[in-house]
């Protein structure tokens, strides 16, 4: 009889334990899944520290960006070297102008250059993929044979034929950028919503008189959005990619605006000069993001996989 008691009290207190507990939602899991990866953090915490120089640094510069120290530009390899005597923390450019100025202005255009032309084909090829997987039969067949064509065509080319034609601006960059990033997107959310549109839950949705614009955006969409977020974070460094060559060929940001495509295309060209600091700098800016938001992506990946446990 005594055991049985013990027994009922530990049963008692599990039931009670059990109770208490609190549920462990799929956005919880995943969120302790990054944050127990090591490297992502890290490459959070790299990417915060350049986002932070990039708010930040401007406050310590002693030259503007377009600023030229008429007394140097002569005598860039022996006088243009990086110095915190003179307030040229990483040198001078070939006209005079401070690198470090140039540098936090660069890092700053192409962080924006790849987060607006990203969320631009996240916002474009999610609404076109779910529109086409939700439509079907003939529509979504005509819809996806555009997007094939588009996709046969060169990205870089169909990018500097609008830029020629159009001119060189901030606003046709992303224009451009965004018109050839949502193929890719479009195509993955398709077909994610081919796999999930004949679920259970959705047949039970429609049975219920429920319409396909709120399943899409309440049922479809939500079980989608894992891929989504991981596609994106790795959509930015393609974007920063894309906006640097477009600036190495001469075709992207216009002076005096500068990106870091445009600093390292012009450090590339001055260093049978000796100026290696020209190049140094905003290629270490330019490879230290880059690497991040793939490490960034890659734990997301990792987190948001249920199959990956």
């Amino acid at each position: 009889m005594f055991g049985n008691k013990l027994e009922n009290m530990d049963l008692a207190a599990e039931v009670n334990e059990l109770s208490n507990a609190q549920g462990r939602s799929l956005w919880r899991d995943a969120r302790e899944r990054f944050v127990a990866n090591k490297a992502a953090m890290a490459c959070v915490a790299v990417l915060g520290m350049i986002v932070a120089f990039t708010i930040i640094g401007p406050f310590f510069a002693e030259w503007s960006n377009e600023e030229i120290d008429w007394d140097r530009m002569g005598a860039i390899a022996d006088e243009g070297a990086p110095s915190f005597e003179n307030g040229h923390f990483f040198g001078l450019d070939d006209l005079g102008r401070d690198m470090y100025s140039r540098v936090i202005q660069a890092t700053t255009t192409s962080l924006l250059v790849g987060l607006i032309g990203a969320f631009m084909a996240l916002v474009v090829g999610t609404l076109y993929g779910i529109s086409a997987g939700l439509i079907g039969g003939r529509v979504d067949a005509i819809m996806m044979r555009i997007v094939d064509i588009l996709l046969a065509i060169p990205s870089v080319l169909v990018i500097i034929l609008l830029l020629v034609i159009a001119g060189k601006s901030f606003f046709m960059l992303f224009i451009a950028l965004g018109a050839v990033s949502w193929l890719t997107m479009a195509r993955i959310v398709r077909g994610q919503t081919l796999t999930l549109k004949n679920r259970e839950y959705i047949e039970a949705a429609r049975a219920a008189g429920v319409s396909e614009f709120t399943i899409m955006y309440r049922h479809i969409l939500p079980n989608m959005l894992g891929v989504i977020i991981v596609y994106a974070s790795l959509l930015v460094p393609d974007m920063i990619l894309a906006e640097s060559f477009i600036s190495f060929l001469g075709l992207g940001i216009s002076e005096p605006h500068t990106s870091l495509g445009r600093l390292i295309a012009e450090g590339a060209g001055t260093m049978a000069y000796g100026t290696l600091w020209q190049l140094a700098f905003p290629l270490f800016f330019y490879v230290t993001i880059i690497i991040t938001m793939f490490f960034i992506g890659d734990g997301l990946r990792d987190a948001l996989d249920p199959k990956d446990r």
